[in-house]
């Protein structure tokens, strides 16, 4: 065995120490028993969710996530109920939260004023197929103008009840990209203004960037498509 493979193989087991193991992926595209014409089919790479970290997290993250469990307690809550667990990776706080408790979290971030995430990013949806009652994770990126900080919320949903509420009542720039990651992914965000496709036609079936969405031998449905007039299109607004 190569030894360099080898080494990235020890690299990658103790990066991931802690982390829950996914799958083993090896070559780009999944392509088996046939001919790999895309240049990756040495390439191996273990799929992981990462691991809790333990404080200190280090410089300013230990301050946002104890101004975060101080008022879910004073609402109420414990802390455990509003923070899943708190992820540093790559420099980037990850706190991951349960659906319930999002538009809670996204308004103590917004609001309070040791916080001050006045704008939101932008929306991301990844589809972890092995991530049992867990595999459609949306991943939001928040920006303090005030501190000049960033952090991001994952909330995890299952494919059989994909919903998860809308942050456009907050922060009205999430329409678009909660858009998309419906459409692409099929996270269904509830109390968006207008959820729709933003990309694919109405009427398609399935969602393109889910991991068991087929990568080829699909008829093309474009061709002979009809483009309704203006005035019996669908009205978003």
């Amino acid at each position: 065995m190569d030894e360099n493979l080898e080494a990235a193989r020890e690299d990658s087991a103790t990066a991931s120490a802690g982390a829950e193991f996914l799958r083993r992926r090896q070559g780009l595209w999944g392509v088996k028993n046939a001919p790999d014409t895309t240049g990756f089919s040495g390439h191996e790479e273990s799929v992981y969710i990462s691991a809790p970290a333990e404080r200190p997290y280090g410089g300013w993250f230990d301050e946002v996530v104890d101004v975060l469990i101080e008022l879910a307690e004073e609402a109420g809550h414990q802390a455990a109920e509003v923070i899943e667990k708190v992820v540093i990776d790559r420099g980037q706080l990850v706190i991951f939260v349960p659906r319930e408790h999002l538009l809670e979290v996204a308004r103590y971030l917004r609001d309070d004023q040791d916080l001050r995430f006045e704008m939101c990013l932008g929306v991301s949806g990844v589809h972890y197929p092995q991530d049992k009652g867990r595999e459609l994770h949306a991943f939001t990126t928040f920006f303090s103008i005030t501190h000049n900080r960033i952090l991001s919320l994952e909330v995890a949903v299952p494919e059989s009840d994909p919903h998860m509420p809308s942050l456009t009542s907050l922060y009205p720039g999430a329409d678009w990209p909660e858009r998309e990651a419906f459409d692409l992914l099929g996270i269904i965000f509830d109390g968006h203004p207008g959820l729709a496709r933003s990309a694919m036609p109405e009427d398609w079936v399935g969602h393109p960037l889910r991991k068991d969405y087929p990568l080829g031998g699909i008829p093309v449905e474009y061709k002979g498509a009809v483009i309704p007039p203006q005035d019996v299109r669908r009205e978003y607004n």
